[in-house]
């Protein structure tokens, strides 16, 4: 059954001046001995994506807490994407958790999402039970984009203000601007260890061409915790989305909520 139609989009202001889209299930047995579930969406992208569908429809229909929100920038939220910072995304985040949710989460973080995930081990540690990364990009700022361009490409990127990259999922490219780079700085999470002891596991494709498979080992290799798992998956792209990757994750997703009433 999709439950798509079922839940209706919110708004939530913040303290930034815009509000935030969000939609939210409340399960209809309000058992504590189970956790929620909040999906976390990539740069460009956003909480109506197939990733976030599946795992909604999968939890809607378990009767679990089920929350996703665009970032700022993206989606319903909307506002110009190239004035937001991954600080303000974390904050955006900070505030669905605080307001949204009323129990332990398993936090899913798609690409962007993924390192957004990964820094709300630092500021909300309380809040999270596990998660789970699917093509994580932590850094990306700096490995993915700064870089990779050499010394003549970062003088005009400082001087213009504005990257512009290959968009493989539409005709424009991809524009970065130079304030999002410098911000970045500040929410590294590969620079130092990353305290989280709770169970992680990483999804992560072998043709992933946007950001290296390598990602997910030095993301295991920074966590504290020793539960984290790697699942490779030779044919996937970044994406992510196939049938079967689909339920590679409904899997690992099972077996977290399996785990934490057990």
């Amino acid at each position: 059954m999709q439950y798509s139609n079922s839940l209706q989009t919110e708004m939530l202001q913040t303290e930034r001046g815009y509000s935030i889209a969000y939609q939210h299930y409340t399960p209809k047995q309000s058992s504590q001995n189970q956790p929620g579930i909040i999906f976390l969406h990539g740069h460009g992208s956003d909480m109506f994506g197939g990733k976030a569908e599946a795992i909604m429809n999968w939890a809607v229909g378990r009767d679990i807490e089920f929350t996703r929100f665009d970032l700022f920038g993206h989606g319903v939220t909307g506002g110009d994407i190239m004035t937001a910072t991954v600080g303000q995304w974390l904050k955006d985040a900070c505030d669905i958790l605080d307001k949204v949710t009323s129990r332990k989460q398993i936090i899913i973080g798609s690409s962007l999402g993924g390192w957004i995930m990964l820094a709300l081990s630092k500021y909300r540690h309380e809040k999270i039970n596990s998660m789970v990364g699917i093509a994580a990009a932590p850094d990306f700022t700096k490995h993915l984009i700064w870089e990779r361009l050499d010394k003549s490409e970062q003088e005009a990127f400082r001087k213009n203000g504005l990257h512009s990259a290959p968009n493989p999922y539409g005709d424009t490219d991809t524009l970065y601007p130079y304030q999002l780079i410098c911000e970045a700085e500040n929410h590294l999470v590969l620079e130092h260890d990353i305290r989280f002891d709770g169970a992680v596991i990483l999804h992560h494709g072998l043709c992933d061409a946007e950001v290296p498979w390598q990602t997910a080992i030095q993301i295991a290799e920074k966590l504290s915790s020793n539960q984290v798992t790697i699942h490779f998956d030779k044919t996937a792209t970044h994406r992510y989305s196939e049938y079967e990757q689909l339920n590679s994750l409904i899997s690992s997703i099972r077996g977290l909520v399996t785990d934490y009433n057990s």
